[in-house]
């Protein structure tokens, strides 16, 4: 494999994978707020809803120029992520 072609494919499945763990998070996102126990907690992740969507309509733009296609492999690590912080506002007398 030459070395251009490489590099091209190691940074699309970098790109695919941010992409997708971006999605997964404007996913969670509402419910997090939604879960939240506190006005600042909530407000918190309504903030970074919003900066999650301003980073992800140019990656998606700029992603679908240069590789056509924005669908790829799950982000593994903020699948985790998202389920562990799932796990923790399910538990029974935690405050957040």
């Amino acid at each position: 494999m030459k070395l251009d072609t490489f590099k091209n494919t190691v940074l699309s499945m970098n790109w695919r994978d941010l992409y997708n763990a971006e999605g997964q998070l404007l996913k969670a996102l509402p419910k997090m707020a939604k879960a939240a126990s506190s006005e600042e907690l909530q407000d918190a992740f309504e903030k970074h809803l919003e900066q999650t969507k301003t980073h992800r309509r140019p990656a998606g733009r700029s992603f679908r120029r240069d590789w056509r296609e924005t669908k790829g492999k799950t982000c593994k690590a903020m699948k985790g992520l998202i389920e562990e912080g799932s796990e923790i506002l399910h538990e029974d007398g935690e405050e957040s």
